[in-house]
């Protein structure tokens, strides 16, 4: 589900795909990003989940919309993440 863009000069910013879990906090939204990775010894898929605080200016994503978050300098303790685009509503 994870999408991380290569970094194809020196500055070039991450970003990820992921799900909005919590948007109850004023311009802040948790979005959880899933990764799978596979155990070196058992060979086997584990799912690696990852929540990461993201800038929303304008308050437009809400719980289980699928969004893009892209690295940003600190806004806050906890936020290094903007919001980038919202690429599907929840139902």
């Amino acid at each position: 589900m994870a999408e991380q863009e290569v970094q194809t000069k020196k500055g070039a910013k991450r970003s990820f795909v992921g799900i909005v879990t919590s948007d109850k906090m004023e311009k802040t939204i948790v979005v959880s990003i899933d990764t799978k990775r596979m155990n070196p010894l058992y060979k086997k898929y584990v799912t690696q989940t990852k929540k990461c605080k993201a800038h929303d200016e304008k308050n437009e994503a809400h719980i289980g919309d699928t969004v893009r978050i892209i690295e940003c300098s600190p806004i806050s303790k906890d936020k290094c993440w903007r919001l980038a685009e919202i690429i599907e509503r929840a139902k």
